[in-house]
């Protein structure tokens, strides 16, 4: 269950709470069953997967994917898996870690581990929305963030693409003032 924390120390676990105080950002937070289909929990359950496993575990959530074809126009999808034993986990994980921008939007179907997405509202606050397993997010384009693993260091997300250019971080150089959301 996704979890928001002010900058106050507010913490906020009901969906419908969560999604009032993301508002004035235009964040989209839902929950999307990853269904009952037992081949696609044992992949889920695994730490790492080879190409044809990813392609196996995107084709049986492909459902979502049609409905976002349809009414957001994305045109493609992948299937990112972060685990300790990834090589340069911190390396890769060090751009999303500074507040930063995308000039598309940020789409992830989170279906297995958790990480936390930090933003920066519109009155300069910030806040961290730890998202896990079963919850889709849709950070707007332009919209101040960051992004850590929680101390599991372990997701599997789709990441949803309108086109490939969006996903390079545009660094605002604000500063991070949050300690990191409960996990």
């Amino acid at each position: 269950m996704a979890i928001l924390q002010l900058e106050n120390g507010t913490i906020y676990r009901e969906l419908k709470d969560i999604a009032q105080q993301l508002a004035s950002l235009n964040i989209q937070l839902n929950r999307w069953s990853v269904g009952d289909d037992r081949n696609l929990h044992h992949l889920l359950a695994q730490n790492s997967l080879n190409e044809d496993e990813k392609e196996r575990v995107l084709a049986a959530l492909d459902g979502y994917f049609e409905q976002l074809k349809q009414t957001a126009s994305y045109q493609s999808r992948d299937l990112i898996v972060l685990h300790p034993e990834v090589p340069n986990l911190d390396a890769l994980l060090e751009k999303f870690e500074r507040i930063h921008t995308h000039p598309d939007d940020e789409v992830r179907y989170i279906i297995d581990g958790e990480g936390v997405f930090g933003f920066v509202r519109p009155d300069g606050s910030q806040v961290e929305l730890t998202v896990e397993a079963e919850e889709y997010i849709n950070v707007p384009v332009g919209t101040e963030h960051w992004f850590h693993l929680t101390g599991k260091r372990r997701i599997k997300a789709v990441r949803y693409f309108s086109g490939t250019e969006g996903w390079v971080p545009l660094y605002t150089g604000r500063e991070i003032r949050l300690q990191p959301a409960i996990a």
